[in-house]
């Protein structure tokens, strides 16, 4: 049955829920002041301390880590808040993750171990480097649907690997692309000014585009004994990050393809290569059929789309793979028992 009002999607209580290193949060208190914003009740709202930043080995809820940055968005009134605290974080922040990278031979090596140590740094969540003819790209995203409002998230994460590549390069280096999977914000141009490249939005992933020629170049910092402690310290902080579950992978596999369309059973079946026999028993193990299982996560990334003023109800209808507004209009009507323009009044009071 179809959850009406605020909802989850079904998610395997036998797992543990996904995690990331406080490390990754360094000096976020500091930046939401120098934001005006109030420290104490942005922190209280999510349910943590601003003294945790002083424990980087701590495992924060990713869910908890991502709502703390959209809050600090909104109460500061900074929509591009996860962009500028990303620009002006430092590697070394990081912790050992950010050590490891910094202290490799190369910047081939530096990204290797990023991905290859990901998984001791945060969970759910895939970071992968991709070739494409003479470009690399390196991919970044979060792939729990539990976590639906990740637009501050990733665009901090893809300033902080950003500048690791500048540790490399130079404060002066730029990628020849950024991409995001979140729609276009109001104010997009910042995000163009602030990596020095075309940003593109609504893309498949989170990525940062360069030249693959780039990986030869020595890091400064190489210090292959402070590598190795670095990995050792990690998998002693606790074992790598267990991968998604089905029932998650399915979810992720139907909100990726949304704006194409609402997809078949076969369409996922087809990229997650397991038969669609297999998704049937998964989702039914969870209350749900196929087709409602859709419908949940169009409903869910509805209501995110709706907080965003900048959003025409048009582009949101096609971001949910609607060819026609009335056609969204009357499906969110039907989930919620009032219109997407009546229920974005209600919830953003404008």
């Amino acid at each position: 049955m179809l959850l009406v009002g605020p909802s989850k999607p079904p998610t395997d209580a036998t797992q543990p829920a996904p995690a990331v290193l406080v490390a990754a949060a360094t000096g976020l208190a500091d930046f939401i002041g120098r934001q005006g914003g109030d420290v104490d009740s942005i922190y209280g709202s999510c349910g943590v301390s601003p003294k945790m930043s002083t424990l980087p080995t701590l495992k924060l809820p990713l869910a908890t880590f991502c709502n703390l940055f959209e809050e600090a968005a909104q109460r500061t009134r900074c929509d591009n808040f996860g962009l500028w605290f990303g620009q002006q974080f430092q590697p070394r922040d990081l912790g050992m993750w950010g050590y490891a990278a910094l202290s490799s031979p190369t910047l081939g090596s530096a990204l290797d171990n990023l991905v290859d140590l990901f998984p001791y740094q945060q969970s759910a969540s895939t970071m992968r480097l991709r070739a494409e003819k003479n470009r690399l790209h390196l991919e970044y995203r979060i792939e729990t649907p539990a976590i639906v409002a990740r637009r501050q998230d990733a665009e901090l994460s893809l300033g902080q690997f950003s500048n690791v590549v500048r540790e490399c390069c130079g404060r002066s280096w730029s990628p020849l692309e950024i991409h995001f999977e979140h729609p276009r914000p109001g104010e997009w141009r910042q995000h163009e000014t602030a990596f020095g490249a075309p940003v593109f939005f609504s893309c498949a992933t989170n990525a940062i585009v360069f030249d693959r020629e780039l990986l030869e170049r020595p890091m400064p910092a190489r210090d292959l004994k402070l590598l190795a402690m670095m990995r050792t310290c990690l998998a002693l902080i606790g074992p790598r990050a267990a991968s998604e579950t089905l029932i998650d992978r399915i979810l992720d596999a139907i909100r990726q393809h949304l704006p194409d369309g609402a997809p078949t059973i076969e369409d996922v079946a087809a990229e997650l290569r397991v038969p669609g026999s297999a998704i049937r028993r998964a989702l039914l193990g969870q209350g749900l059929g196929f087709r409602e299982a859709v419908d949940e996560m169009r409903f869910r990334m509805a209501q995110h789309y709706l907080k965003q003023r900048h959003l025409p109800l048009s582009d949101i209808a096609l971001l949910l793979g609607y060819s026609e507004l009335s056609a969204f209009t009357r499906a969110f009507t039907r989930w919620a028992g009032t219109s997407p323009r009546s229920w974005r009044s209600a919830s953003t009071g404008r």
